[in-house]
């Protein structure tokens, strides 16, 4: 099961307490994934297009909590109106008077999501997305989304307007406010390891690069050192410098701190360094 069936599975079992949060849900599912119809004898049918068996069992379950609707049974012309009234033209925008409270862009939310909206697998990246067949739908989720302080993109991809959200953060609110609390748990751990590891991995790059440098580095000191010693020798080179160019070719691994300790007396790295830099001068002068 992915990710994204996962949330809808958690989704498609939370029913609103209110019927002021069940409307507002029912009419996200039924502007998004709904349709109204009338068969070959004239009764009336609505219906869900989703390949998801949850999302459309949520849909019939809030039909009857709402209108008293139930699966399979004949729907009269009363009932049909009564349902368009409260819940207008599918082709539109959800009526905001739906909207009002908190608790009722929530679930609209969670409708708009189990309707439309998919999810990728966080273990691999962040993406959320929703996707709408009109630009107004779009910005009406788009808008939803800033009264809770989540910020979504919107953008063009062939005919279908796509509402996305790409940071983990983001992501993480959008499942609290939709009350999917278990998936947000289980996004939280799969976004701390990979946090974790990414950490780990930028820290193993950095140590490399940082070892690299300072073989590179060793290996040039040597190379200037021993073409002191074989133009010249060190006889004539400054006590603190020879002793240096000795410990360096005795100690070819070590690192710069590590050099001062075997210095008599002991020198910092700093100083170590400043001598170092002496050497590759006095190499190059050798070599012109």
């Amino acid at each position: 099961m992915s990710f994204s069936q996962t949330i809808k599975e958690e989704l498609s079992g939370h029913i609103g307490q209110g019927r002021h949060c069940q409307l507002a849900e029912l009419a996200a599912l039924l502007h998004f994934c709904g349709q109204y119809r009338r068969d070959r004898s004239g009764g009336y049918a609505i219906g869900f297009q989703t390949e998801n068996v949850a999302v459309s069992k949520k849909g019939f379950t809030l039909l009857n909590k709402t209108f008293n609707i139930n699966t399979g049974a004949e729907i009269s012309e009363e009932q049909m109106r009564e349902v368009f009234a409260k819940i207008g033209d599918l082709a539109e925008p959800v009526d905001p008077l739906l909207l009002k409270n908190s608790c009722c862009q929530r679930a609209f939310l969670r409708g708009a999501f189990l309707s439309v909206g998919s999810i990728s697998d966080p273990a691999k990246g962040y993406h959320l997305e929703f996707v709408c067949a009109s630009a107004q739908k779009a910005e009406q989720i788009q808008r939803v989304l800033l009264n809770f302080e989540i910020e979504a993109k919107i953008v063009l991809r062939k005919k279908y307007h796509v509402v996305y959200l790409k940071e983990g953060e983001r992501i993480v609110d959008l499942l609290n406010v939709c009350e999917a609390h278990v998936a947000l748990m289980e996004f939280e751990n799969l976004r701390i390891l990979k946090e974790m590891r990414n950490s780990i991995n930028r820290r193993v790059n950095c140590e490399a690069a940082n070892i690299t440098k300072t073989v590179n580095a060793s290996s040039r000191q040597i190379e200037d050192i021993v073409y002191i010693r074989d133009h010249g020798g060190f006889g004539h080179l400054p006590e603190g410098l020879r002793q240096m160019a000795e410990v360096r070719l005795e100690h070819a691994d070590a690192s710069l701190k590590e050099l001062g300790t075997y210095l008599d007396p002991p020198v910092g790295k700093s100083g170590v360094n400043h001598r170092l830099h002496k050497l590759s001068e006095i190499a190059e002068k050798l070599r012109t």
